[in-house]
């Protein structure tokens, strides 16, 4: 794991004086254990403000973060605890499923996408953009109302379940019962190499010996193409039926009926009388911008300077689940179009956990858990972190390096990476 700190012996004293400095620059915050991390609320932290540079009043030391985007890295979790340890300590409400509530968020979901269409058809071209970022958002409700239906958290019935999926996922030509395979499979193994299905970092074997246009591309993915980085894998996922077992693909091919009607009925009208700008305008761009934030969704909370991919041998559930996974807030107004995915740390703890509970379960694993977390949030400081720092994973090192060969060995000599602070010590 990778810890920033200045000495141990600092640390189990619990004292230390340090700067609180700007959170779009590095940060160093102390936090007591018993209060839940603030959006930078100086009186919770236990610190007085004096001047631009602030020092710290002596507080018991929970962690300290100094990676521009994280607000708290998490410490590791100790070997006799397991995940059913974490899923135990929840309060059982949280794993009641609610009808009502998860009608709801379809109900949510269908009235944001009305209004975002609504003001699509009235908007003058110069506030496209901004009809687009909402509409974009809008639209990845559809996925995450599918996401709960795919773990049978949506309804205690499994037909139900099956039939809103398929339905609310059919728009996003995401089928349902591919995707909800494979994305199992990345619930029972979350950063394990070769086996997460969500997505692989690139290795140093595969970049060193790809060609210009494929080095291309891995940079791309990478860096400031992340956002259509899921593009790639919904194709190379989810239609190819080769890649599903036999008594899978009854399932399998009836979702691929239903995204192949949708197209017929909806997209190809679409196209013919509205022709190919109507056609971007009216889904191709909408749907461009669900895949930026399952893209970044993806990219956010499973990948950070500090948090490995692991070999089978090595690899352990809980320190996946709970310390390779990034709890990340955003703008309220995308959690609420996104019904909270981006809380998902208690979706890793158990996928049995409805989206409308995700935060009081979120709230009892702050209490009981909170030291064993990694806390982020989004904005410019954290996407240039993972995809400055986070290029390749190399399984022998144990640690995410660079593209350049240079900076690799830069990094070999004992450089360190921009996002750590000078105090800061790297532990793998």
């Amino acid at each position: 794991m990778y810890f920033v700190q200045r000495t141990r012996q600092e640390q189990m004293a619990g004292l230390m004086a340090t700067s609180l400095r700007n959170p779009r620059g590095s940060i160093a915050l102390l936090k007591k254990p018993s209060q839940p991390l603030g959006k930078f609320a100086l009186p919770s932290l236990g610190l007085k403000w004096r001047s631009p540079v602030t020092k710290a009043i002596a507080t018991p030391v929970n962690i300290i973060a100094s990676v521009p985007g994280f607000v708290q890295l998490a410490e590791p979790v100790p070997v006799e605890v397991s995940l059913m340890d974490v899923v135990k300590s929840l309060p059982k409400e949280v794993f009641e499923i609610d009808e009502f509530k998860a009608w709801k968020t379809v109900a949510i979901t269908i009235s944001a996408l009305a209004a975002g269409y609504a003001a699509l058809a009235v908007a003058p071209w110069y506030l496209y953009p901004v009809v687009y970022m909402y509409l974009g958002t809008a639209v990845t409700g559809l996925f995450v109302v599918g996401h709960d239906c795919g773990h049978n958290s949506f309804s205690k019935s499994q037909l139900v379940n099956d039939v809103v999926g398929t339905i609310m996922m059919a728009p996003l030509i995401y089928p349902f019962e591919p995707w909800r395979i494979k994305h199992n499979i990345h619930h029972a193994h979350t950063n394990k190499l070769i086996m997460d299905t969500a997505w692989q970092p690139f290795r140093p074997h595969q970049f060193d010996r790809a060609g210009p246009f494929t080095k291309a591309v891995m940079k791309a993915a990478m860096g400031p193409l992340w956002w259509v980085a899921s593009v790639g894998h919904w194709l190379l996922w989810h239609f190819d039926l080769s890649k599903f077992r036999t008594q899978d693909l009854p399932k399998v091919k009836v979702s691929l009926v239903a995204v192949l009607a949708f197209t017929l009925v909806v997209l190809l009208p679409l196209l013919i009388t509205q022709g190919p700008i109507g056609f971007i305008k009216w889904w191709l761009l909408p749907w461009l911008g669900f895949h930026f934030w399952m893209s970044t969704f993806t990219l956010v909370h499973h990948t950070a300077p500090h948090i490995p991919f692991k070999q089978n041998r090595e690899w352990n559930v809980v320190e996946a689940q709970l310390n390779g996974t990034v709890h990340c807030d955003y703008p309220a107004w995308v959690e609420i179009l996104c019904h909270d995915i981006s809380v998902h740390i208690p979706h890793h703890v158990s996928t049995r956990i409805p989206s409308y509970n995700l935060r009081k379960a979120y709230a009892s694993i702050q209490k009981n858990w909170d030291k064993y977390l990694n806390k982020a949030v989004f904005g410019i400081p954290l996407i240039s972190t993972i995809i400055n720092e986070c290029n390749l994973f190399d399984a022998e090192q144990k640690k995410w390096i660079k593209f350049e060969k240079a900076a690799r060995q830069l990094q070999s000599s004992g450089g360190k990476p921009s996002s750590a602070s000078n105090d800061s010590t790297c532990l793998n």
